[in-house]
């Protein structure tokens, strides 16, 4: 559920390190309205033209493109899955990921008020349509949207969801052990979180046509009714040996619950962070959890298959 992410000093040196990727991905950084609060920090990456010399505000090469909008873990960022939106940019996409306020690596004020996450994420899609400088490039009728755990939720949610949070309560009753349980304890968090969840959180929005969900948080919450109105295609990813969120309770919870079967991937070997990026020197030394694989699981080269079949989804579904 919380993780710290790859920041943005990994992401520039990871850039730097990518330069097969300089030329034709552009990458940039705004801040968008987010009602009353602070504005949201979006990262964008887009496909370019112009030579990585150049200047740093690149060309946005192609029309009608298609808008990926991307949703990190809890305590991420919008670079946690760089790499991703890298890949989505390099095959023609835009990619948008927000950094979800009050759950970040730097901020955990609002962690467990997972249900302020999809109206930020309804932000995003507004501001990628209306007000970002390369907006005419995009198509508003080809939209999807990415997310791992924390962020699995949210595009749930965005997809047409409908959690029932009062289902924690009880599932810690029945599973005290579980990280889920034991981090709310720890934060001497009452885990009927339900009862706080304002009556209009859980809004669609339908302009999302395909999603890639990654290690759903929650997913025990929704059931058949709650994913009732889940219509558009769906491609799901499960960690074998995921110890943070266990089978059966979150992927294949939804899985089973979804009205139409989704593209479903089971890892083998992979625990809920291989999600994340391949982790530079500085990053394994400064967090371990995050960043160490099982014995013998290359997360590098799953990266690359998991990348390469994100990016032919969305290509299928979207386009």
């Amino acid at each position: 559920m919380r993780f710290a992410p790859v920041t943005a000093f990994a992401l520039v040196l990871a850039l730097l390190a990518a330069p097969s990727f300089a030329a034709d991905v552009g990458f940039e950084e705004v801040r968008i309205a987010n009602g009353a609060e602070p504005p949201l920090i979006v990262g964008i990456w887009y496909p370019t033209d112009t030579p990585a010399s150049a200047d740093p505000a690149k060309t946005i090469a192609g029309n009608g493109l298609s808008l990926i909008v991307m949703s990190h873990g809890g305590g991420g960022s919008y670079d946690s899955h760089y790499d991703t939106a890298i890949a989505l940019a390099h095959a023609g996409f835009v990619a948008a990921a927000v950094s979800h306020a009050g759950d970040t690596f730097d901020d955990q004020t609002h962690v467990l008020e997972i249900w302020r996450r999809p109206v930020q994420l309804h932000r995003v899609i507004d501001y990628m349509l209306a007000q970002w400088r390369g907006r005419e490039h995009l198509d508003p009728a080809r939209i999807g949207a990415f997310g791992f755990s924390n962020g699995g939720f949210t595009v749930l949610v965005a997809a047409g969801g409908v959690p029932n949070l009062s289902a924690i309560a009880p599932y810690c009753r029945a599973h005290p052990d579980h990280d889920l349980c034991q981090a709310l304890q720890h934060a001497g968090v009452d885990p009927d979180v339900g009862a706080n969840v304002p009556a209009d959180a859980w809004a669609a929005d339908a302009r999302i046509k395909a999603a890639v969900i990654a290690a759903p948080a929650f997913g025990f919450t929704f059931g058949p009714v709650g994913l009732k109105d889940v219509r558009i295609p769906i491609q799901l990813w499960r960690a074998a040996d995921d110890h943070h969120q266990p089978n059966p309770f979150y992927d294949e919870a939804v899985r089973a619950s979804l009205p139409q079967a989704p593209e479903y991937h089971v890892i083998a070997n992979a625990g809920h962070y291989d999600f994340l990026p391949p982790c530079s020197a500085r990053l394994m030394r400064k967090t371990p959890a995050i960043c160490t694989s099982a014995p013998g699981f290359d997360r590098s080269a799953f990266h690359e298959r998991f990348n390469a079949d994100i990016v032919r989804f969305f290509d299928a579904k979207l386009r």
